[in-house]
């Protein structure tokens, strides 16, 4: 049977079906919002997966290119792997979703969004968030707590739900916030330095409308879900959970009580030794428990510390910063380079200046064709001691990357002001929490270092937050380690600049967060950010005066749309001339802006002239200093400006009669000549006797 359910979203409808397509999925959801549609498919293992200790949730967004009415380019007709857009809304639903299920649940659970159809003014990401919600809840897949979604702009001093693709382009903020009906799930921001308090106002604005989804969402599920599935959740057994903290826990406390992160860690080592030798033989097939029990030991200890004690686990206070270092120009032939430390984590970015059309080409679903700055972003296995294989980039790579791209983004100077492509790579040498801050920081030396005028410096940190069971008591922490990412209750990553906030980031492994939570999170960032900035303006306060010696150098001209055919020249043979000459690269835009790339100033200076040449125009009334091109009976033809030639009519050569062009002029002489006409076929008619009359009637002016 077929259920529909609609609801209105900022004016317009949101339509779900539900029983019609993909009979054999657990649940197979279209959803639409206007004329986007996605299909969600969720599905479920019936049984748990052995010898695990997560849960296997799996989230795919598939992107399909019909949905815009393309074809794939390329020569293979199809798509590929996912595009990062798709790894990052895919990262984006699960963070929501993934503490809400039931603890202890590790059944294999599998969410797919295909986008089918795209209308621009209507995000499928944000269709795609809401569908994925309302497919668990309506499935037999333990999942009862909805969570709504929205994206946030600001036009005109106003919050907006939901914008359209126009209103996108003119908003300062780019926010999405999922929320249940009673607390913030997840957040996700870019905006142009967005003040703490209008940030703060836009959460909450858009917290009210995702309410409204969830308990829309909770009817459906009411009236339409199907029953749920009893399951079998994880539990220890609580016998050898009693002999093994009997045992182990004054052992376990001790060693999380050492400050130093190496000497804890070899400390715990020991412990959990101790702990096999007196259970493995017991309990031969309870490894997972016993595993288990100790991470939860642990997670008590620190918690309790920070909850009731008031103390972290490296001794610093809740609002205190690791020792921060910044240093720049450590690279020798790179463009621009920067290391910061921030405790122990480590990043080296590296800055790179390419031509304009080294821009990425973006070939996807949404309205952007092409970017001009770059960020990537690697987390090789040594930055936490370890052996593993190289492969490519991760989920967490790219995320953390594009989190990096999206604070720094609004501070990329126009094309005009820097026509450069710009390329920024963080290689993370040492982690121990937030290493995607502490990539805008390192990013941020490198773009100054490279001699990128950039708007101003930003910085990053990262937020952590303690619970008790009740969420009554709750302590947010500065600068977050990798410790307390493990055992806290969030990670809420802030970028910006002295002025305003550039992006956030917020995960969450609780059932969400207060109101008085997320502002304290904002303001206490705010407060690290100056600090942070403080001692990167300390070694680098602006820009370089000049890029790198070893990176290209662009000049930039604007000829008339009407020229660019003359610069081109037949099949390219004006513009290769002009390259093959001077040895650079030349990119031109339909408006005319012409951006030369070339490995020195004086190359870049050679291949302007002759463009300005090609793209002059002629004038009626000018005198021009020409070459004989081509003689005959009837004239001589004389080229003016390169590309451009006109002929001198054999009456017009000289003041007095001529008998024969030859006695005048011949191929290759230079003759100065006035334009006399240019008629509606654009043909050039000139003439040397005016060009001489002129120069007598000035020379007298001058002798009288």
């Amino acid at each position: 049977m077929n259920h529909v359910f609609e609801t209105t979203i900022a004016g317009r409808k949101l339509r779900g079906e539900f029983g019609k397509l993909g009979m054999l999925s657990d649940c197979a959801l279209k959803i639409s919002y206007g004329d986007t549609v996605v299909l969600v498919n969720a599905n479920a293992s019936d049984s748990p997966r052995e010898g695990i200790d997560f849960f296997p949730l799996s989230i795919e967004y598939q992107e399909r290119l019909y949905s815009v009415g393309k074809i794939p380019g390329g020569f293979i007709k199809r798509e590929g792997k996912p595009s990062d857009k798709s790894v990052l809304n895919a990262r984006a639903i699960d963070r929501p979703l993934r503490p809400l299920f039931p603890k202890g649940y590790r059944n294999d659970v599998q969410i797919v969004c295909t986008v089918l159809s795209v209308e621009q003014d209507n995000l499928p990401n944000i269709l795609a968030m809401n569908g994925a919600s309302l497919a668990l809840c309506l499935s037999s897949i333990p999942f009862t707590t909805p969570v709504g979604t929205v994206s946030v702009g600001i036009l005109n001093g106003e919050f907006v739900i939901n914008p359209t693709s126009k209103q996108r382009e003119e908003s300062t903020l780019d926010l999405t916030v999922c929320a249940t009906q009673d607390r913030v799930m997840m957040i996700e921001a870019g905006g142009s330095e967005i003040p703490e308090d209008v940030m703060c106002d836009a959460i909450m604005f858009g917290f009210e409308e995702c309410k409204k989804i969830a308990k829309f969402q909770e009817e459906v599920m009411e009236q339409y879900g199907k029953t749920k599935a009893e399951v079998e959740l994880y539990k220890v057994d609580e016998n050898i959970e009693k002999e093994v903290k009997e045992f182990a826990f004054d052992m376990i406390k001790e060693a999380m009580y050492i400050t130093d992160k190496d000497e804890r860690n070899a400390a715990i080592d020991k412990v959990k030794e101790k702990i096999n030798e007196e259970f493995a033989e017991k309990y031969p097939d309870n490894a997972a428990d016993i595993s288990e029990i100790v991470y939860k030991t642990q997670k008590y200890v620190v918690r309790n510390m920070i909850l009731n004690e008031e103390r972290r686990p490296d001794g610093r206070s809740f609002k205190q910063i690791r020792p921060l270092s910044s240093e720049v120009q450590i690279l020798p032939r790179t463009h621009g380079s920067g290391v910061f430390t921030r405790g122990l984590t480590q990043v080296m970015s590296v800055a790179t200046l390419g031509s304009i059309s080294e821009v990425q080409i973006l070939d996807g679903i949404g309205e952007e064709t092409s970017k001009r700055y770059m960020h990537h972003y690697n987390f090789p296995s040594y930055s936490v001691g370890e052996v593993k294989p190289l492969r490519g980039p991760n989920r967490r790579e790219i995320g953390h990357g594009a989190l990096a791209e999206k604070a720094l983004e609004p501070l990329i100077p126009s094309e005009d002001k820097f026509p450069y492509a710009i390329r920024v790579v963080s290689e993370v040498l040492s982690s121990n929490g937030s290493t995607s801050q502490a990539s805008v920081c390192a990013s941020t030396l490198a773009l100054l270092d490279a001699g990128v005028p950039i708007i101003r410096p930003a910085a990053g940190i990262a937020m952590g937050l303690v619970t008790s069971e009740d969420l009554k008591e709750e302590e947010i922490l500065t600068d977050i380690q990798g410790l307390e990412d493990f055992f806290g209750d969030m990670d809420f990553k802030v970028a910006g600049t002295e002025k305003g906030i550039t992006a956030i980031q917020v995960d969450t492994k609780i059932a969400g967060l207060s109101n008085e939570c997320i502002k304290k999170a904002i303001n206490d960032a705010r407060e690290a950010r100056m600090q942070i900035l403080n001692v990167m303006n300390e070694c680098i306060p602006q820009p370089r005066e000049e890029v790198s010696v070893y990176a290209p150098k662009v000049f930039t001209i604007k000829i008339n749309p009407d020229k660019i055919k003359d610069v081109i020249g037949g099949g390219g043979k004006t513009i290769n001339k002009i390259i093959d000459e001077t040895g650079v690269k030349i990119d031109i835009k339909d408006d005319g802006s012409v951006f030369v790339t070339a490995e020195d100033y004086p190359s870049g200076k050679r291949a302007l002239e002759l463009i300005e040449s090609y793209a002059k125009e002629v004038i009626a009334g000018e005198v021009y200093l020409g070459r004989v091109t081509k003689v005959s009976n009837f004239g001589a033809f004389v080229e003016i400006l390169p590309g451009k030639e006109g002929l001198v009519h054999i009456s017009k050569l000289d003041v007095k009669r001529v008998n024969k062009v030859e006695d005048i002029v011949s191929v290759g002489d230079e003759i100065l000549v006035k334009v006399t006409d240019i008629d509606q076929m654009g043909r050039i008619n000139l003439s040397r006797k005016d060009a001489i009359q002129d120069s007598t009637k000035d020379a007298e002016e001058q002798n009288n």
